[in-house]
């Protein structure tokens, strides 16, 4: 284990491109939600003829499914992550958009539309891209993420719903989709380094909102201490799984249109 110094310096010297969390093994875990959300996805681009993958980050998840569908698109707003996801998703059209929309395809392209941590889920876009009968299934970030390391970066802060189940139901069915399926989750993370902590808070951008190692220098001191003391700092993220349907009949991949369909 490396002094303070070292440590911090090797955490803001990790580069931030993509979405590939390798490099903290040995330092850091995370429990995995139980529902097995990138096997679950892998089921599902295998079943479906076109999938949109929005704010794929670099494409990790849909990139690890050995059958894609023929027609599979992805979105990214961050130019790195971007770059990143065109190399490792080369059958796909990745395109460059803004989080929030609008998304750059016409109306009801799309048979089955996913999202791992969207930064935020544009519900009316997601209906609009949705074929009759569609899926929108995605893994998201719940309320209250990790809140005792961000309280411990930054002191007791108050907590909102914009990540909470309730409002991704309402938001949801607000645009016309049927909820089918909300399953939260609370997971327990462990950080082994300080090392650690400062790429996490780096990478994980909301967690402590203008995050810098010189800006939480004495705080990063105190975790340093604490985990020298203790061997590990706790916390818990929260996630849950979202899956809704744009209501009407999905015709199969390959089925001919009937006459005066679109």
């Amino acid at each position: 284990m490396g002094t303070f110094e070292e440590l911090v310096a090797e955490g803001a010297a990790v580069p931030l491109e993509g979405w590939d969390f390798s490099w903290f093994e040995g330092r850091a875990t995370e429990e995995r939600p139980p529902w097995g959300y990138a096997s679950v996805i892998a089921e599902r681009l295998a079943a479906v003829g076109s999938a949109l993958d929005l704010q794929t980050g670099g494409g990790e998840v849909t990139a690890s499914a050995p059958v894609k569908p023929p027609l599979l698109a992805a979105t990214e707003s961050w130019p790195p992550n971007a770059a990143v996801a065109a190399r490792n998703l080369p059958e796909a059209v990745v395109v460059r958009t803004p989080d929030e929309g609008p998304l750059p395809f016409r109306d009801s392209l799309f048979d089955l539309v996913i999202s791992r941590h969207p930064v935020v889920t544009p519900w009316g876009e997601v209906a609009r891209v949705l074929k009759p009968g569609g899926t929108y299934f995605s893994q998201q970030i719940g309320e209250g993420t990790n809140r005792e390391l961000t309280e411990f970066m930054m002191g007791p802060q108050p907590v909102g719903d914009a990540r909470s189940t309730a409002r991704a139901r309402a938001e949801a069915e607000a645009a016309g989709l049927e909820v089918l399926r909300l399953e939260p989750a609370a997971l327990r993370v462990a950080f082994f380094d300080v090392g650690a902590v400062v790429h996490f808070l780096r990478k994980v951008l909301w967690t402590v909102p203008g995050f810098t190692v010189d800006g939480y220098r004495q705080r990063l001191l105190d975790m340093h201490a604490h985990i020298q003391e203790h061997g590990e700092f706790v916390c818990t993220s929260t996630r849950f799984l979202v899956e809704a349907r744009l209501p009407g009949r999905l015709r199969p991949a390959g089925a001919a249109a009937s006459p005066g369909s679109p």
